[in-house]
């Protein structure tokens, strides 16, 4: 079953698609929901994703197709070519609104791509591109350090990661390390062992017993500043 608040925001959804034929945009669903952020929105869209509700269409971030709807519901409005698919790129006007485009997560500091430092609690938040998120909830932390380079993660690069506590071998995560420090690291297991393995020669790896490592997110994509 959905939440008042999920059923509320695929109601609104489906009442702008048989309206305009046009998504309503993050900062309408925001104010629709009285909702305190748009982080929120992008948590309920989330679930009905991850419900299967709905699902946004790959490499195309303003094109949401509906699988299915609430029995309650009525069926949503159409694409032209008879589909559940709504092509917002077709449909949107000549200036899209980019509310739809970006979103906030949670910025929660510093976390180490060397040797493991505290990762800091902050209070802040970053816009990121839609597109660069999947399914599921994510938060943000500055990479400090250049043990990931030969992954491509620099020292002051915004890592974007998906909270989990599972993750397969080969995976770069976010592990936190005798409950008081956190680090970015490939993860492998050997020999009953926990290995975080850096990405930069100079380094070597960090070998844990498995009741010293916590998987607290999985790397799903990197910001850059460029001064």
């Amino acid at each position: 079953m959905l939440t008042a608040k999920q059923h509320e925001l695929i109601r609104f959804i489906q009442q702008r698609l048989e309206e305009t034929g046009i998504s309503p945009s993050f900062e309408e669903m925001k104010e629709a929901l009285d909702l305190k952020s748009k982080s929120g929105v992008h948590r309920l869209i989330s679930a009905l994703e991850e419900r299967g509700f709905i699902r946004r269409l790959p490499n195309r971030a303003r094109a949401l197709e509906v699988l299915k709807q609430p029995e309650d519901a009525t069926p949503a409005a159409r694409g032209a070519r008879g589909d559940n698919v709504v092509d917002l790129h077709r449909a949107a006007p000549a200036q899209p609104r980019p509310a739809n485009d970006v979103i906030e997560i949670p910025l929660h500091g510093r976390i180490a791509a060397g040797v493991p430092i505290e990762a800091i609690e902050g209070q802040s938040s970053l816009p990121v591109p839609a597109a660069l998120l999947g399914p599921g909830e994510h938060y943000a932390l500055e990479v400090s350090g250049d043990s990931m380079i030969e992954a491509g993660i620099f020292d002051g690069d915004f890592a974007l990661v998906r909270r989990t506590d599972m993750a397969r071998d080969g995976e770069i995560v976010v592990a936190l390390v005798r409950n008081e420090e956190a680090t970015l690291k490939y993860l492998r297991r050997e020999n009953g062992m926990i290995r975080l393995d850096p990405a930069n020669g100079t380094y070597e790896a960090q070998i844990y017993r498995p009741d010293e490592v916590q998987v607290q997110g999985k790397l799903s994509g990197l910001l850059r500043r460029y001064h």
